[in-house]
């Protein structure tokens, strides 16, 4: 399957109707999760497995200003970027299933059409798959370049979206990562942040 390319203007109908031509409809749908996808997926499957991609690593390095955050006071979501590697879940999605879950799953991740869909190789312990995967690209206004960790302190005490705060969000990530085997050092750093900061740092959203 062709990697999806971002398109202008960022039109989420036409990347999902895009994402679905190339997925084609021949076969099951496999779909990676890095992020809230691996503790909350929302959508039954058939299969899921661990697996990796190579080529693109997870960072918590996208701006979130109603999910986890406000414009007023932007929180942060995890996009994939290019570069390292990733380990996280991999979903088989019934072909006959595909119709009814694709449209809920776009709202959830594409309903402002930041992400970039790719179709990336994931390597499993039972063979490679082919499945859709949300990344970010670092020219998307949302991607937020290198921050100090003292804008990873503010957001992780004050950021909060309608979904809760990004620091809920971080640390129902990183636990389901360890109870996996996942060892992201990056986001346990970030995490180490906040318990540095003290009690007041720690209490907020």
């Amino acid at each position: 399957m062709p990697a999806s390319v971002p398109s202008a203007p960022r039109d989420p109908a036409a990347l999902m109707a895009r994402t679905l031509a190339e997925w084609g409809g021949q076969r099951d749908l496999w779909l990676f999760g890095y992020g809230s996808l691996i503790w909350r997926p929302d959508f039954a499957y058939a299969e899921r497995r661990a697996a990796s991609v190579h080529g693109w690593h997870r960072a918590l390095k996208m701006w979130s200003r109603v999910n986890r955050g406000t414009p007023e006071c932007p929180g942060l979501v995890f996009g994939m970027l290019p570069g390292g590697s990733c380990r996280g879940m991999a979903y088989r999605i019934e072909r006959a299933q595909v119709p009814r879950m694709f449209p809920a799953l776009w709202q959830r991740e594409m309903v402002l059409g930041v992400y970039d869909p790719r179709w990336l190789t994931c390597r499993t312990a039972d063979g490679p798959v082919q499945a859709l995967a949300f990344t970010l690209s670092r020219r998307s206004p949302s991607h937020t370049g290198v921050l100090a960790d003292e804008q990873y302190r503010r957001i992780f005490q004050q950021a909060h979206g309608i979904y809760g705060s990004t620091r809920e969000y971080a640390e129902a990530t990183h636990a389901e990562l360890r109870r996996l085997g996942i060892h992201d050092r990056a986001l346990a750093r970030l995490l180490a942040l906040v318990d540095a900061a003290g009690p007041d740092a720690a209490s907020g959203d």
